[in-house]
């Protein structure tokens, strides 16, 4: 794009693909800016230039805007941006232009962690439904067979696959014993692309070495909030998250969940704790969470949020194949989106016999405090919520009502 061509973009204003900005002092808006036009369509920003088109110049020395710039396209985001940069002197002062492409890599691009979109004349954040469009235009569409192209064989903990025999009942001691590269890609833990072998998305959640490690399961995992009111204005008391393993997970977002604050109950001349839900309630929510939560979503996590009147469970994606609430709340056959990691935590004895989740869910909250547990499915926002009630008290250690 030469100085005339900038000349009739500034003539025209700002755009859904042009971007002005008086100045080079603050790269991060400038950040932002790319991340947005790369994220989207394309668009030029143009530096030295008002809100309404004026020229007023950049009053840096070129060259070191020149270097800034150039510096920010290459480590400024999170990966390299492949845009083209210009200058110009006009008499009212310097102006410069990035012209930065339709971003083509693996995800979108981020600027300090956000996913940036351009929409009209302004750079924001995409609502999940949008997100997720954008990765699957990206192309990254997570299933639990799709391969994650940096886990490797060694990237699998042969110990721990070895112990998830076991729990099938096999063998693991005995001569002889089958080759376990054969055994893991026999059972989907890997498999071979171009010659090399790589773990699968089921492979990395359920048997690596670091689950979280790579950029398309960085959000496999439960985020946990505890809140001092009853919205999510209120003050955040507690915070955790549950990586791991697929098993590991709902362990630790369990563990989180029951160590909150406990109300205290007689029985006879025994006072006994009381958690905020009961166990049992609070392992099938989450573990169906985490089998069947769906993983081409990459961009979210499975929240868990205590409010102080109810625990909500948040995962992405809608019913898998077709279930509908009535058919969930009646206990009907049980239909997996993430069939290998359903049947891993069946056989990890931390999920029930399929098909009776919810069933489980509703006599534990029954014999618990008499309330009734709800679930909503929003398939346009793409989630899946299940809301434990509770009684009145601070999810915080602290005493009741205060």
């Amino acid at each position: 794009m030469d100085w005339l061509d900038i000349l009739r973009r500034i003539e025209s204003g700002e755009d859904d693909r042009t971007e002005f900005k008086r100045g080079a002092g603050d790269l991060k808006p400038i950040g932002r800016a790319i991340a947005a036009f790369a994220n989207s369509d394309g668009g030029i920003i143009m530096l030295g230039v008002d809100d309404i088109g004026t020229i007023v110049g950049v009053r840096e020395a070129p060259d070191s805007v020149t270097e800034r710039l150039t510096a920010c396209l290459q480590s400024g985001l999170s990966a390299p941006v492949q845009a083209r940069i210009g200058r110009n002197l006009d008499p009212l002062g310097w102006v410069h232009w990035i012209e930065v492409p339709r971003q083509r890599g693996f995800e979108p691009l981020r600027h300090e962690g956000r996913v940036l979109v351009r929409r009209g004349r302004a750079n924001g954040e995409p609502s999940p439904a949008e997100l997720q469009d954008m990765y699957n235009a990206f192309g990254c569409i997570m299933t639990e067979e799709r391969t994650i192209d940096a886990a490797r064989l060694d990237s699998i903990d042969f110990q721990a696959f070895r112990e998830y025999l076991g729990w099938l009942g096999l063998d693991v001691a005995g001569e002889p014993q089958p080759d376990p590269e054969s055994d893991l890609r026999a059972r989907g833990v890997v498999t071979d692309i171009g010659g090399e072998t790589r773990a699968t998305l089921y492979g990395v959640l359920a048997f690596g070495r670091t689950p979280q490690s790579y950029p398309q399961t960085r959000s496999f995992f439960v985020e946990c909030v505890a809140y001092g009111g009853n919205d999510q204005s209120a003050e955040v008391l507690q915070a955790a998250e549950g990586k791991g393993r697929i098993h590991e997970q709902v362990e630790r977002a369990v563990g989180w969940l029951m160590g909150l604050r406990r109300n205290e109950s007689l029985r006879g001349l025994t006072r006994e704790d009381v958690p905020l839900v009961p166990v049992a309630a609070a392992r099938e929510v989450l573990v169906n969470a985490v089998a069947h939560r769906d993983y081409a979503i990459t961009g979210s996590k499975i929240l868990v949020e205590v409010f102080l009147d109810r625990v909500v469970v948040t995962s992405p994606g809608s019913l898998p194949n077709g279930l509908t609430i009535e058919s969930v709340v009646r206990g009907g056959n049980p239909r997996s989106r993430n069939e290998s990691m359903a049947n891993f935590l069946v056989s990890a004895r931390k999920m029930e016999q399929r098909g009776r989740g919810w069933p489980i869910v509703r006599r534990a909250m029954s014999r618990h405090n008499g309330t009734e547990p709800e679930i909503l499915e929003d398939r346009s926002a793409r989630f899946v919520r299940v809301t434990l009630r509770l009684g009145s008290g601070r999810p915080d250690g602290g005493p009741e009502g205060g």
